[in-house]
């Protein structure tokens, strides 16, 4: 035992050495908790630094569970919205669907009988009885826009209204526009000016149709005396289209309000008041789409003028030459006595209308609802201008095959397809097949000046 056993000298030595560096370690370790504890604290106290984590991560902890917990709620009440939207849109397109089918019913007979009136209006009947035959015209007329502003302003909110656009020589759409509205402005005692333009534009024939005719529908309701303007002005992007009347004018806090939807300039006269004050929402809709900018300039007392800006077509210079419509004053002898014309509608109602118009104007009229049935009727004699209807009803040809037949077998027939449809591919394939477009209700002096057209330049 006395091998292992140091002496007592050595051993006192190595005791006092591990006391020293114990001290030593001590003196560190009491250096190194100060330093950590005043830099985790600004007041040095004891754990304050790790007691503080503690705590924050409880509170990370807590609001990550909430987050969570708002996360789940806010993608359930997406998905809530998103099912609501969905029906949303379902509801507005069956809307739109719903107002489109009925309106294709209600056009029908409101068509025959605009027919009918117009066609009786060209009888010798007492000045009673015209002035009644007027009144119903007119109402008809009323009713026509009305239902066409309510299906217009639907079919922009779902969106299915679209445009089609083709070069076209102004005139064909300002001159029938100016001589219907001649006569409107006469009876209200107001005189139209019209300067007439030969300028081609690029734009959807209907769709501008639809502009112009607000602001001249406009122009006669707020008028009380005086006169119209119906013309055009060049400029460098563009031919603006303007109508100016000498009514009351509008004032300025209304100008932007009046293309809201419901919202209608203060009237005169409340009787002349039949609209919605849907129509410059309308306008301002269409005109948006089409990318055709429309400006107003009014003077209270004075009158206002409308314009909308129209691009003009490619190689518009060379365009000018072509043949255009010719206004029916300028006719010699009226192209539409004698004329042989044939109808195709499925609808007898239209039928008949169509024949009393047509035969009230000189045409020699062969209407039916096949094409074997008119060639049966007409005994070989060829025609001059087809009407046809394009829906000829279920599992039938639409009109645009329908004449395309026909035109194969009788080359050079003229050939105008009539349609409630307002859809842009209608339009297109129509003017795609060399064939003119008329939109129901059928305006009967819109169809007059146009079968002028066709049959004077044969």
């Amino acid at each position: 035992m006395a091998l292992f056993q140091l002496p007592d000298s050595q051993q006192g030595d190595d005791i006092a050495a591990l006391r020293e560096e114990n001290h030593r370690l001590r003196k560190v370790c009491t250096a190194l908790m100060e330093r950590v504890e005043s830099g985790g604290s600004p007041n040095g106290a004891p754990y304050a630094a790790f007691e503080r984590s503690v705590l924050l991560a409880e509170q990370v902890r807590e609001r990550t569970d909430a987050l969570h917990r708002t996360l789940d709620e806010l993608s359930q009440v997406n998905a809530r919205l998103l099912a609501a939207n969905a029906e949303a849109h379902a509801a507005n397109v069956s809307k739109t669907k719903f107002l489109a089918a009925v309106s294709h019913d209600l056009l029908q007979p409101l068509n025959a009988a605009r027919l009918f009136a117009s066609a009786l209006e060209t009888h010798a009947l007492p000045e009673s009885s015209q002035a009644l035959v007027g009144h119903i015209g007119r109402s008809l007329k009323d009713v026509e826009g009305l239902l066409g502003t309510l299906v217009d302003i639907s079919r922009l909110d779902a969106g299915v209204l679209h445009a089609d656009k083709a070069p076209f020589a102004v005139s064909t759409l300002l001159d029938a526009l100016a001589e219907e509205y001649r006569q409107v402005a006469g009876v209200r005692g107001l005189t139209l000016h019209y300067v007439p333009s030969r300028v081609w534009v690029e734009s959807d024939l209907a769709l501008l149709a639809r502009v112009v005719r607000n602001f001249l529908s406009n122009a006669v309701r707020y008028t009380e005396h005086g006169h119209l303007l119906l013309g055009c002005r060049r400029r460098a992007d563009g031919l603006e289209i303007m109508v100016g009347d000498t009514g009351p004018g509008i004032p300025e806090p209304q100008r932007k309000a009046i293309f809201l939807e419901f919202r209608r300039a203060s009237q005169p006269q409340a009787n002349h008041s039949r609209g919605l004050g849907l129509g410059l929402a309308i306008v301002d809709r269409i005109s948006t789409m089409l990318d055709h900018p429309v400006t107003l300039a009014s003077r209270l007392g004075h009158g206002s003028l409308f314009s909308i800006l129209v691009p003009y077509a490619a190689s518009c210079g060379a365009l000018e030459g072509a043949s255009s419509p010719v206004p029916s004053a300028q006719w010699g002898d009226d192209p539409l006595q004698g004329c042989v014309v044939w109808v195709v509608d499925d609808d007898p109602a239209i039928i008949e209308g169509m024949q009393a118009l047509l035969g009230s104007w000189g045409c020699r009229v062969w209407a039916a609802a096949t094409v074997s049935a008119l060639e049966a009727a007409s005994d070989g004699e060829r025609p001059a201008v087809l009407l046809v209807d394009y829906h000829l009803g279920e599992h039938r040809e639409n009109g645009i095959d329908l004449a395309a037949r026909l035109r194969r077998r009788y080359p050079g027939l003229a050939t105008v397809v009539i349609t409630a449809n307002h859809e842009a591919e209608v339009k297109r394939a129509t003017r795609q097949a060399g064939m003119h477009c008329l939109l129901k209700p059928l305006k009967p002096l819109r169809l007059k000046m146009l079968l002028g057209t066709l049959l004077d330049s044969r």
